[in-house]
């Protein structure tokens, strides 16, 4: 959330800022509202002011044995206008905040300006991907033939765009899950998590999930909590409504989760397989820093990324987000692409973004300055580290045999009982 102060006295930067995403906010009706909020403020202090003398010759009168009942009247009167002029005052602060939940982060001046992914630039690449001798199959063809993806089953218990692992396909899943969190843990600095998958609509206004995107959300309606989209959630509301001690940050946060989403916006899309599915793997990355530093740590946190993709042997390639395809409540944002040999596509397997205190302002997140003892709200970034079911993809189809088996990556030997490849079963 953006603070209304600097809306109101940058009012154009704002503008363009949405305009540069391709999402108009109605600013001006925001800061007529804020005009009018400010002018019932002035209003009703003149008014307790006048309630305050009032109240002074009551007593007066009083104590004069005088007939207080005019002034009485007249300050029923004042007490009156007082209520209808609070009760004014909280209906325009209640539009305000909702005006403000649905105007988006600045872009960062460093990012592309462009209305859509067709202005993304790519940052860099790593890999010089695979020649095959043969013609590539698909992950749903491999999936089949070694019997580790049963789209079909996953189908009858719980409808389209649902993944089902079984056997290796669930040891590979099980597999990428260890190493990443054993890797960030061990490498990184990060301090593992376990949280709750079900989260309340505080914590996902707090990361700016609710109330634009509530449609791609699933609800609990008996209970108003909403399945985890991303662990981001549930790691960034930690702290929320907390001041952070400026000798604990940065603050690291890694967490295993599944994550939810109904992808209501995905009509058209690639959806085959396990391109797009409402339910997938997460490894997340969060961290709460200081403002001055927060740039820095997001390239930290791209490496972080990278090591695991690097670590995996996939080709990538990282790719800064335009104005038009970046997140609602990122500032900047990298995309880590990986290619997948058999579906013929780069595949996004990651998203490593720097929030500012665009999340820490809704959260209420901050930190106590040492030297001066004020409060300022802190800076949050995450970033994927890094997603399946897409990474499963780049692995199945990049490390496929020519008949048909699947060589495992080195690094997840150890977590595939010692394995070098993923055979189809016996008959």
């Amino acid at each position: 959330m953006l603070d209304l102060k600097f809306i109101r006295d940058n009012p154009d930067k704002v503008k363009k800022a949405c305009a540069d995403r391709g999402k108009p906010a109605d600013i001006d009706g925001l800061l007529t509202l804020d005009e009018r909020r400010r002018k019932a403020l002035k209003e009703s202090e003149e008014i307790k002011r006048g309630k305050n003398i009032a109240s002074d010759e009551i007593a007066q009168l009083i104590r004069e044995k005088k007939d207080p009942k005019a002034k009485i009247a007249e300050m029923k009167a004042i007490s009156e206008k007082e209520k209808a002029l609070d009760e004014e005052v909280r209906a325009i602060e209640k539009d305000i905040q909702a005006a403000l939940y649905n105007i988006p982060n600045i872009p960062h001046a460093s990012i592309p300006v462009g209305k859509d992914a067709s202005a993304n630039k790519i940052v860099r690449s790593w890999g010089d991907g695979r020649k095959f001798s043969f013609k590539p199959r698909t992950h749903v063809e491999l999936g089949e033939y070694l019997d580790i993806i049963d789209l079909p089953r996953a189908t009858k218990i719980s409808g389209t765009n649902f993944p089902l692992f079984k056997g290796d396909g669930a040891k590979l899943e099980r597999s990428l899950i260890n190493f990443m969190l054993d890797l960030h843990t061990k490498q990184h600095g990060y301090r593992e998590v376990f949280p709750p998958f079900l989260v309340n609509r505080a914590a996902m206004t707090g990361t700016g999930q609710l109330p634009k995107f509530e449609e791609d959300m699933y609800r609990l309606k008996d209970d108003d909590l909403f399945l985890v989209p991303t662990a981001e959630v549930p790691l960034t509301n930690l702290h929320m409504n907390e001041i952070l001690e400026e000798g604990d940050l940065p603050v690291y946060y890694t967490a295993y989760t599944a994550c939810f989403r109904r992808e209501a916006g995905s009509y058209g899309k690639e959806t085959k397989g396990l391109m797009r599915v409402h339910q997938f793997d997460k490894v997340e990355l969060v961290k709460f820093v200081k403002p001055a530093s927060s740039y820095d740590e997001l390239e930290k946190l791209v490496g972080n990324a990278e090591t695991v993709l690097q670590k995996l042997g996939l080709q990538y390639r990282v790719v800064m987000l335009s104005t038009g395809d970046l997140s609602f409540s990122a500032a900047k944002c990298y995309d880590f692409e990986a290619f997948a040999p058999g579906v013929n596509a780069w595949l996004e397997v990651s998203s490593c973004s720097n929030f500012e205190d665009f999340q820490a302002r809704r959260a209420n997140i901050k930190y106590r300055i040492k030297e001066t003892g004020k409060s300022e709200y802190v800076h949050t970034l995450n970033g994927s580290g890094v997603a399946m079911a897409r990474t499963v993809i780049a692995i199945l189809e990049n490390y496929q045999n020519e008949d048909g088996s699947v060589t495992i990556p080195e690094v997840l030997r150890h977590y595939m009982d010692g394995r070098d490849r993923i055979l189809p079963p016996k008959k």
